[in-house]
């Protein structure tokens, strides 16, 4: 009896201390991670009426057939119960049943590449992961930041995402939505922000030793402290170019916020390019015609980006 008292004093206790922290997958900011905190309330939820009456039926079993209780009935003859049967594969599988139709609901509705709902016009960030910083750019602004990102509130977010190094996972728990970036290819994730305030973004997968130092800060802002931002960033003296950018790639660590006033056209998409084979120096040489057609043939999205 003591020793069950010391365990439900230690539980009592854990749980009294987890309540000062601050669990921000169960403390949302965005309506992509409001959907997703509720998805896991309720899968829990319904793999708890399993798990709960079993965990209780250990402890009551125990005591009720402990071997100094001689008022138990025993049957060792007892063979099966339809009514137990019923109740052990039922249950079950009514469960599987409304997870996997809850699971092809959300998995659509939370597909990463589906464009979010809304009235106010989305807008871009194309996102590079380097060793180990990341870099914002935002094509239709003409400007770009390191490890500072900043969307105004109420107002749909389309992010591209690559590497130009090891693969890596661009991650804002407060938001929802987690997609990989990797070398060459370029992946979508589309992320609302319901509140103003600042975020925390980090690298959700381990890429080297500047892993830990890897995040970046999310600032969801009014229309008109965007817009001050953006005024701000393009006082910059710095302009991002290929050379610019050749020294912005090289490893560094706890690197610090960085803002550039102007980006260089297709900068992003030469990123991408550059990993295009092994021998691509060898190729001849495409128009930018011809190499914009075929990109907007395979990925029609990236036409407005590049305009």
């Amino acid at each position: 009896m003591k020793r069950a008292m010391g365990y439900c004093l230690v539980i009592i206790t854990s749980l009294f201390l987890l309540t000062s922290c601050n669990l921000v997958v169960f403390n949302p900011k965005g309506q992509v991670a409001t959907d997703e905190r509720d998805l896991i309330i309720l899968a829990t939820g319904l793999m708890l009426l399993v798990v709960v009456p079993v965990i209780v039926m250990m402890f009551v079993f125990a005591y009720r057939y402990r071997a100094t209780n001689k008022k138990a009935r025993y049957s060792p003859r007892w063979a099966s119960s339809h009514k137990i049967e019923a109740v052990v594969w039922g249950v079950p599988l009514l469960i599987i049943i409304v997870l996997g139709w809850v699971t092809w609901e959300t998995t659509h509705a939370l597909d990463p590449y589906r464009p979010l709902e809304s009235d106010t016009p989305p807008i871009n960030v194309q996102v590079v992961a380097t060793d180990w910083k990341w870099l914002f750019i935002y094509p239709d602004l003409g400007i770009a930041s390191v490890n500072e990102l900043a969307l105004p509130v109420h107002t749909p977010v389309s992010f591209t995402v690559t590497s130009d190094a090891a693969m890596t996972s661009f991650f804002i728990p407060a938001l929802g939505g987690q997609i990989y970036a990797m070398a060459g290819m370029q992946t979508k994730l589309h992320l609302i922000a319901n509140e103003t305030g600042e975020f925390r973004g980090i690298a959700a997968n381990y890429n080297g030793p500047g892993f830990s130092d890897m995040h970046f800060t999310t600032l969801s802002l009014s229309a008109a402290d965007f817009q001050s931002w953006v005024t701000k960033v393009k006082g910059a003296a710095t302009p991002l170019d290929h050379s610019t950018y050749a020294q912005l790639a090289k490893p560094t660590l706890k690197h610090p916020v960085t803002y550039y006033s102007a980006v260089q056209e297709r900068l992003f998409l030469d990123i991408v390019d550059k990993y295009e084979g092994m021998n691509k120096a060898n190729k001849p040489r495409r128009s930018p015609l011809s190499d914009a057609a075929q990109r907007t043939d395979q990925h029609p999205s990236l036409l407005a980006e590049e305009r």
